[in-house]
């Protein structure tokens, strides 16, 4: 989730601007993430052998992410899709390293593909607590999108 309010997926002018076509994501919070290595590390032998895969609670497309953000702030975002490897191409142009570039084109290829992550339950088998979804993300992190200060 982080992802569009620090890096590649941060409306610029009302738009995020990425090749993902209508593909959806179960789009994660960090802070669960960290939530699922804190509780594994701190009891390990109760993971031992587990594998987890952390998702959100539900798969979005950017445009629905986008409707999100816009009901949040009041501004208006949009998703606008383009052609993948001219977006790649535009990333690393502007100084994302040519490995990251790559990184990118292979997720915003699975998105777009159709085989985004669907939403698990690891996070809440881990720690207990139901994921956090991207609309109680975005309400959590509106300061991001409106210049740093809340509404």
């Amino acid at each position: 989730m982080q992802d569009f309010s620090e890096t590649f997926l941060v409306p610029v002018d009302g738009a995020i601007v990425v090749a993902t076509g209508d593909g959806a994501e179960a789009f994660v919070d960090a802070e669960d993430i960290a939530a699922v290595v804190a509780a594994t590390l701190t009891n390990p032998q109760s993971h031992e052998g587990a594998e987890y895969s952390p998702t959100g609670p539900q798969a979005l497309t950017v445009s629905e992410a986008a409707s999100t953000i816009s009901r949040v702030t009041g501004q208006a975002v949009r998703h606008v899709n383009v052609d993948r490897r001219s977006w790649v191409e535009a990333v690393i142009a502007s100084g994302v390293p040519v490995e990251y570039g790559e990184v990118l084109d292979l997720l915003a290829e699975t998105i777009a593909s159709g085989r985004g992550s669907r939403p698990n339950s690891d996070i809440e088998k881990v720690t207990g607590t139901p994921a956090t979804n991207f609309a109680d993300f975005a309400q959590r992190t509106v300061a991001a999108w409106n210049g740093g200060a809340a509404q």
